[in-house]
């Protein structure tokens, strides 16, 4: 969402949403309790990344994220549910979720079972971009997308453990250096999660 955001130019302050603590104000914004959520000027208030991806689209469209046509949108929205479920479910959810997540919330041991499947499952998603960008420019097409936005932070946030392997996936590491380099990415790699330093090559775009 912060990608998109800065990608249209707009305006946005950000604030931080402890959501294990499960404010009554804020689950008065989003009853599911979790984020990203977005609150308008007027009070209109929107959760899930992509609702509110398509809802820029649509109030802010000089700046197209989606795509020019019906099949291109197809192709963008299929990716991003590539990313935001399949592969934070098969790679996110078992790396980041185990190695970081439980060690920052006190949730327990890392379960080395699941470390092992985000491990051996990276590969295949890192050769799927590999493959799309033998063909394209960005993953869904010659411009810029909400896919690579959607691609980009998980493998962001993979990366700041150090378990992206990037020297076995040449097109992929090309693809994500040119993604870091936009001005719109470079604040997602000057977070910092309290009591764990990312890996060195985190914020370099030349890796």
């Amino acid at each position: 969402m912060r990608i998109a955001l800065a990608e249209k130019k707009l305006d946005f302050e950000q604030r931080i949403e402890k959501v294990w603590e499960r404010r009554t104000e804020f689950l008065a914004l989003n009853p599911a309790g979790d984020v990203p959520v977005l609150v308008e000027a007027d009070g209109t208030t929107l959760a899930n990344s992509q609702v509110i991806c398509e809802y820029l689209e649509e109030v802010y469209p000089e700046i197209n994220l989606l795509g020019f046509d019906p099949a291109q949108r197809a192709e963008t929205r299929r990716l991003v549910s590539w990313f935001d479920v399949k592969f934070n479910r098969e790679v996110t959810d078992n790396l980041v979720g185990e190695k970081l997540m439980k060690r920052f919330l006190k949730l327990g041991e890392p379960h080395g079972p699941s470390i092992r499947a985000g491990h051996a499952n990276i590969h295949y998603h890192l050769d799927y971009i590999g493959f799309l960008t033998e063909k394209r420019r960005w993953l869904a097409g010659e411009n810029f997308s909400l896919a690579d936005v959607a691609a980009a932070s998980h493998l962001s946030a993979i990366d700041y453990i150090g378990d992206v392997p990037w020297d076995e996936h040449q097109a992929a590491r090309e693809w994500y250096a040119r993604v870091k380099s936009r001005p719109s990415f470079q604040p997602l790699l000057e977070d910092r999660i309290p009591g764990f330093t990312p890996v060195g090559h985190y914020e370099n775009v030349d890796f």
